[in-house]
């Protein structure tokens, strides 16, 4: 057995025994703690503006590791090649405000829709979700992957590829996020299937010659609602995910869970709260989604979509950010 599949068992092996709970405030409440990572609390959401966000659809970002490219995904309104492509908006520095999103043209998005759009660690690859006909799909949304040669061309990605039915099926799968453990050489995908019905988040390591291997679900991520939409920190001790299981406060929600280390199984989900989820709306009508987090490589800006938000730009999906300090240690 090689070590990218011992870890992917001890990351899979247990599971939670409370998957309800919510929380605001104090988040060492139920053995979810926030020692350990050494952030503060997450600030009110800034939406991102008119400049990124207009009247149709904006969703699903992903943050370059540098933090100056921002993907993420519109709607047909914007223009581009199909029902929904993935952009791309540009900053000179951190410090700047985002530039106007450009497509990144035909040779990456379809006539169909793309989704969910994640960059590998070192910036050459670029891993989706698309329902597009043909190019050895196996039907609904299959993980693809686009690769590059100049990581720093946010437009000069090749042809996708299908990642092949080691991980696709018949069902849909989305929602690709990494963790690349740079001490061991293990890459875990995260990804979430409807396979068994509900959406659910499963994982497989990357194998020496490129395939990903035996597909698990994160048990103790899961439950009988739709649980999708994973990112996870870089040191893999903490891992974000969108929800519509009990304790949301609209359709879908945010919550966070922590391990240890990296062999321990997560924690039980925990919301992240009424100061980042969006308020309830009034019974009766559709209720708010918050969905697709991205965590920035640094841990300190949560990038995510969010539907009938008050605030928003669009009648429905806007992008936000919310953001957070890394705490001092002791002297």
């Amino acid at each position: 057995m090689n070590r990218g599949a011992v870890v992917l068992i001890a990351v899979v092996a247990a599971c939670g025994t409370e998957r309800d709970r919510s929380v605001t405030g104090a988040w060492a409440a139920g053995g979810l703690s926030f020692d350990v990572a050494g952030y503060s609390d997450w600030s009110a959401p800034v939406n991102l503006g008119s400049v990124v966000n207009t009247p149709f659809v904006d969703s699903d970002p992903f943050i370059s590791k540098d933090g100056l490219s921002l993907y993420f995904v519109a709607g047909q309104g914007r223009g581009g090649s199909g029902l929904r492509d993935i952009w791309v908006s540009q900053r000179a520095s951190t410090d700047d405000p985002w530039g106007p999103p450009r497509n990144l043209g035909p040779t990456v998005n379809s006539a169909g829709q793309e989704n969910s759009p994640t960059l590998s660690l070192d910036g050459h690859r670029l891993y989706f979700a698309s329902n597009r006909t043909g190019a050895g799909g196996f039907g609904g949304f299959d993980l693809y992957v686009s690769r590059r040669r100049d990581k720093r061309d946010d437009f000069g990605w090749g042809a996708p590829v299908n990642l092949g039915s080691g991980v696709n099926t018949t069902a849909d799968e989305t929602d690709p996020a990494f963790f690349e453990d740079e001490a061991t050489g293990t890459t875990i995908l995260y990804f979430v299937s409807n396979r068994l019905g509900s959406d659910d988040i499963y994982a497989s390591a990357l194998q020496p010659d490129g395939t990903f291997g035996p597909v698990t679900p994160v048990a103790e991520l899961n439950t009988p609602f739709n649980d999708a939409q994973p990112a996870i920190r870089r040191d893999g001790l903490e891992i974000f995910l969108s929800s519509d299981r009990p304790g949301t406060q609209g359709a879908s929600d945010l919550w966070v869970a922590t391990r240890a280390s990296t062999a321990d199984p997560w924690s039980a989900p925990m919301s992240l709260g009424s100061v980042v989820n969006s308020p309830p709306r009034p019974p009766g009508v559709e209720q708010s989604n918050d969905f697709r987090p991205a965590l920035s490589f640094d841990g300190t800006a949560l990038y995510f979509a969010s539907a009938l938000r008050p605030g928003n730009v669009s009648g429905m999906f806007d992008l936000w950010v919310t953001t957070r300090s890394k705490l001092k240690g002791p002297d």
